[in-house]
């Protein structure tokens, strides 16, 4: 379900490089960065249905997949970025690394340097970053406490299946 707003309004950012580079670095749990910021756009468009809230689409898709857009694997630190406030610092780092390669509406960059609110200190100025902002709360919590499962544990999943046939 969305897949087609998801394609109509982003499938360039669905296809790009960098984002595919996303598939090898875990966000929570077991998903991968990529896997979540396609899941926080799923769930952003359903609470966007689900409570008929007027917004624009196309910005909505676009922050939701640009929104945890920093690059690296925040679980491994090195000399030149220790990653201990990721939570605080990786939406400027997703801004600048989306300002790079796309376009950004002032809705998209409200949506990607205010989805950490509360840790952002200033709360998000337009509908379709409340949306996102909560849509990543619940796929965080969900995936953190392995309810949703990624990619990563599907597939070892199979092979412990595989192996013990």
């Amino acid at each position: 379900m969305y897949e087609y707003e998801l394609e109509k309004y982003a499938n360039d950012i669905l296809e790009s490089e960098n984002f595919q580079s996303t598939k090898a670095y875990i966000q929570h749990g077991n998903m991968s960065v990529q896997e979540h910021c396609i899941n926080v756009a799923k769930t952003s468009l359903y609470i966007r249905d689900k409570f008929k809230i007027r917004c624009s689409t196309n910005d909505l898709v676009r922050g939701a997949l640009l929104h945890d857009y920093f690059l690296y694997d925040w679980h491994k630190n090195d000399k030149v970025n220790p990653h201990r406030l990721h939570g605080f610092f990786h939406p400027a780092r997703a801004l600048q690394n989306a300002r790079k390669e796309y376009s950004l509406t002032a809705i998209q960059i409200d949506i990607i340097t205010k989805h950490m609110w509360p840790l952002t200190m200033i709360p998000p100025m337009c509908r379709e970053a409340w949306i996102v902002t909560t849509a990543d709360k619940y796929c965080s919590l969900m995936e953190t406490l392995y309810i949703q499962r990624g990619d990563i544990q599907k597939n070892r999943l199979r092979r412990k299946k595989v192996s013990a046939n």
